[in-house]
């Protein structure tokens, strides 16, 4: 796992009131002029070259989000190493942005690199925002990452989704020969990496929120077991020994423990464990099919699956099983419920008249609105923003691929994989 050492721990107000865009399709352009550095000579030359990679992926990670745009970045547009902190406002309140986002690329002799970076308001000429990092040399991606996170926040005053990671099934070959891999990626789609290698069926991969481990539901000797699995090491162990059909894993907020529906007898329930191993504490009790379950943002609330009520309906519950009461009240049937991060809003599935959507509701049920014109869409997970949004969808030719929009509604936008994906997950901002 790759662990950052931070130098600038100062995160001061994340926007002042002219950046900050809220509840509105608005747009925040954004100065993304090249980052500079204080070394000379050839090692000059190549820093510069790290800080102008690094300047693209963050102007990248910005123009896929929907409420920000950065100016176009021109790589002789070099600015001095004093400018960072001392940059002139004139020349961007000109150009039309909100916010300038600064920064600079040092080498050490360790051969290192530390990054530095500064969130501007343009209208003010105050500094909203700075952040530091040293990191490895081949690690200056997770660094720009998290500078364009940064950028992000000052222009909207959310966290970003860039330096997060997604899991996903991935799928490949026809019918009976259809492979499915639990796979894992940055969330620009970089660092592909196989945990699993197609030997047995595989669903429902999930992140932990620090994006460095994997549960998963593997049919390993033909039944359901749900799997944790370290996504450096690749090490692997079942949740719960046994013969349990154990399924639909979840993390709690911490990572520590892990919730995820057991059938011990004709009807499945919810149970919870500590994520290193221990016996499971049962939540429910109703007859009937209890699944899906999801933590809130404190950990102190469960969202769930049930048919208690003679169709699959969203319930909620306290963390110890407790105050167990119906979340969805609208027509059809509704599944994979999940908490925005933010706890205000509900992602979910409902399955209609219409086929098969994704849609959101406030977290107490109320202001349901549907996102997608399916027929097949299914499985939805925030991102870190409580904006963005990730889903399958499978086609008319059966296959099925992992779709982007943000929870106002608009075109989903496909994810690029390399094979067809289904099942998605979505990290927390890593560590």
């Amino acid at each position: 796992m790759i662990r950052f050492a931070i130098f600038i721990a100062a995160l001061l107000p994340a926007a002042t009131p002219a950046l900050a865009q809220t509840g509105g399709p608005a747009i925040t352009v954004v100065a993304v002029p090249p980052l500079t550095t204080p070394d000379t000579g050839t090692k000059g030359n190549e820093t510069l070259a790290i800080a102008w990679q690094a300047t693209q992926l963050i102007a990248s990670d910005l123009r896929a989000t929907s409420d920000v745009m950065p100016l176009p970045s021109v790589q002789k547009d070099y600015y001095s190493f004093p400018e960072v902190t001392a940059p002139t406002f004139t020349k961007w309140r000109a150009a039309g942005a909100k916010a300038l986002l600064t920064g600079f690329v040092q080498s050490r002799a360790d051969g290192r690199l530390t990054f530095g970076f500064y969130a501007y308001d343009t209208v003010t000429g105050r500094e909203v925002a700075r952040k530091g990092f040293v990191v490895a040399a081949g690690d200056w991606r997770r660094a720009a990452h998290k500078c364009a996170g940064l950028a992000y926040t000052a222009a909207t005053g959310e966290p970003g989704v860039f330096d997060t990671r997604i899991a996903y099934v991935a799928e490949s070959g026809a019918g009976a020969a259809r492979v499915r891999r639990v796979a894992v990626m940055d969330s620009d789609g970089f660092g592909h990496n196989f945990l699993t290698a197609g030997e047995t069926l595989v669903l429902s991969p999930r992140l932990s929120p620090a994006g460095d481990k994997v549960a998963f539901v593997s049919y390993v000797a033909g039944k359901p077991t749900v799997i944790i699995a370290n996504i450096e090491t690749k090490d692997q162990r079942p949740i719960v020994a046994g013969d349990a059909l154990t399924f639909a894993p979840r993390f709690s907020p911490d990572g520590a423990r892990l919730a995820f529906s057991m059938m011990l007898g004709p009807n499945s329930d919810i149970y919870v464990a500590s994520a290193n191993g221990g016996p499971p504490i049962r939540l429910t009790t109703s007859p009937g099919i209890d699944t899906a379950p999801a933590f809130s943002p404190d950990g102190r609330q469960i969202l769930f699956e049930s048919d208690r009520s003679g169709s699959p309906q969203i319930y909620v519950m306290n963390v110890d099983g407790s105050d167990q009461r119906r979340v969805s009240f609208g027509g059809g049937w509704y599944s994979a419920p999940e908490f925005s991060p933010d706890g205000k809003s509900i992602a979910f599935a409902r399955r209609g008249s219409d086929g098969l959507r994704v849609g959101v509701m406030g977290a107490d049920g109320s202001a349901e609105r549907v996102l997608t014109s399916g027929p097949n869409d299914d499985s939805p997970v925030w991102g870190a923003n409580s904006r963005d949004l990730l889903f399958q969808r499978i086609g008319a030719d059966g296959r099925s691929a992992i779709f982007r929009l943000t929870s106002a509604g608009g075109a989903a936008q496909k994810l690029v994989t390399p094979q067809d994906g289904s099942d998605p997950d979505w990290s927390a901002q890593r560590d």
